[in-house]
């Protein structure tokens, strides 16, 4: 069993506590640290862990971590995994890798340098729906992939988040923020990205929190909350992908994948589950049952598979590879803007195996 420390106990660290502690059996939470004292000592209590640490560099130091799990903020993760490798420690961060391509790149350097682990969030990919739906791919159902579309659209989470000024700066917007999830899931429909091209906007140049901690204040908005994308996949599809923090409302597809003989409609990537929906001219729309397991979320899937790689010595599912290929691609479309034209991506990416099906709940290939 493989030993984690947390750095970082915020909002997304309960979903991640609830499933380490109860779910998966190739970890456990020895210790936590966090820059307000009073989270860590909170799920120190409410889970039981052994071990509270002054700093992330005590835990850094500890011997008995096998694998950091980096839940900072995005500006934050380059820094906190940095360290974290530099003390000799495999990484498993939330998304994105880095605030920039830049910071991902440096950090796989450091990684293979010493001979560790590197990878992260998003799992939802590896979860029953996504799965399931790369399933009926493989096996033709829909076809040869011709194109691909994709929608997360919304106004932001200045509404309901506690402290959401960090959407809006450096290593914010809506395509480091949930641009992952969706491009995850379609590189791992899809296969890598070939290339890339773009616009962005930030039509609003001040936002308005309405969250109770921070009720009526401004955040001036330093980053783009509109992004407008499109990718060319090695296989020679073509899709696109709009992110959004500046729509009231929107009906739109989630994701689409579109094939010669028919198209899948894949489930919410931010999620495990489903409904996958297929259809064909044949018999029109039908939901596909999933036929794999991880259908609730299950946040922490992708640590528990990392750490079964370990053992096993093998490449994680959620490693580098992807997360890096994932982070250039979300960059790309900015940077295509800024070239005046399409960005080719530096990076190569070829799909891990699928999910083993018949495993025990909590027990990891």
């Amino acid at each position: 069993m493989k030993k984690i420390g947390i750095v970082g106990v915020g909002c997304i660290s309960g979903i991640y506590l609830e499933n380490i502690t109860n779910r998966f059996q190739e970890i456990e939470v020895i210790g936590v640290c966090d820059l307000v004292r009073e989270r860590a000592e909170a799920a120190v209590a409410k889970y039981h862990i052994p071990k509270l640490y002054e700093d992330m560099y005590e835990l850094f130091a500890d011997p008995d971590v096998d694998i950091v799990l980096n839940l900072t903020r995005p500006f934050q993760h380059h820094g906190v995994s940095k360290a974290a490798l530099l003390a000799g420690k495999h990484v498993y961060s939330e998304k994105p890798l880095g605030a920039s391509f830049e910071e991902g790149v440096e950090l796989v350097r450091l990684a293979e340098e010493r001979g560790l682990m590197i990878g992260g969030a998003p799992d939802t990919f590896l979860g029953a729906g996504i799965q399931t739906c790369r399933k009926l791919i493989d096996e033709g159902a829909i076809g040869e992939v011709v194109g691909a579309t994709a929608f997360m659209t919304g106004h932001g989470p200045e509404s309901w988040h506690p402290d959401p000024e960090f959407f809006y700066k450096f290593g914010g917007g809506p395509m480091l923020d949930m641009g992952p999830y969706y491009v995850t899931a379609l590189v791992n429909l899809l296969g890598g990205v070939k290339r890339v091209g773009g616009m962005v906007s930030a039509p609003f140049s001040q936002r308005v929190m309405g969250c109770k901690e921070h009720f009526g204040e401004l955040i001036d908005v330093e980053v783009p909350t509109s992004y407008y994308g499109v990718m060319e996949f090695q296989s020679g599809a073509v899709a696109s992908l709009m992110t959004s923090f500046d729509i009231y409302g929107a009906r739109l597809p989630i994701i689409e994948i579109y094939g010669s003989k028919g198209t899948l409609r894949v489930p919410d990537p931010n999620w495990f589950g489903g409904p996958v929906v297929l259809h064909t001219p044949e018999k029109g729309d039908e939901e596909i049952p999933l036929a794999f397991d991880y259908p609730e979320n299950s946040r922490a899937l992708g640590l528990a598979e990392m750490a079964s790689a370990l053992k096993a010595g093998r490449r994680p599912r959620a490693g580098w590879k992807q997360t890096l290929h994932v982070l250039e691609v979300l960059t790309g479309f900015e940077r295509a803007v800024q070239n005046g034209g399409y960005l080719d991506m530096t990076t190569t990416y070829e799909r891990e195996a699928p999910m083993t099906m018949g495993l025990a709940h909590g027990v990891l290939d």
